[in-house]
């Protein structure tokens, strides 16, 4: 083995690290912004139980805010998206959906 490649392995090594990393946070996010969009779906037209069921369907420590924005109704999911290093960034999605419970059923347009 030559100084060289004792050199560069490590670098390597890093950088593959680095990569791997960054594209399980990406999954992770795709997966919280899949699911705050189908929650806030879900509880905005008054399917709570099909929302539960779903939240329950996350991977364990996923943290859930709901608010209201006007008509809107917005889930916020954050979570952690693994051990070691991976644990210091936290990782948030954000969805809103128009209330079906605050429309004025009794009017028309």
């Amino acid at each position: 083995m030559t100084a060289e490649f004792a050199i560069v392995l490590p670098a390597v090594l890093v950088v593959l690290g680095l990569v791997i990393g960054g594209i399980l946070i990406v999954s992770h996010r795709l997966t919280l912004v899949d699911a705050a969009a189908e929650v806030s779906r879900l509880e905005a037209r008054g399917d709570a139980v099909l929302a539960e069921t779903r939240l329950a369907a996350l991977a364990e420590g996923v943290t859930v805010h709901r608010s209201q924005e006007g008509r809107l109704h917005c889930v916020t999911l954050t979570s952690r998206p693994g051990t070691g290093l991976l644990s210091a960034v936290a990782v948030t999605a954000r969805s809103c959906a128009a209330d079906h419970g605050a429309a004025d059923h009794g009017t028309t347009p």
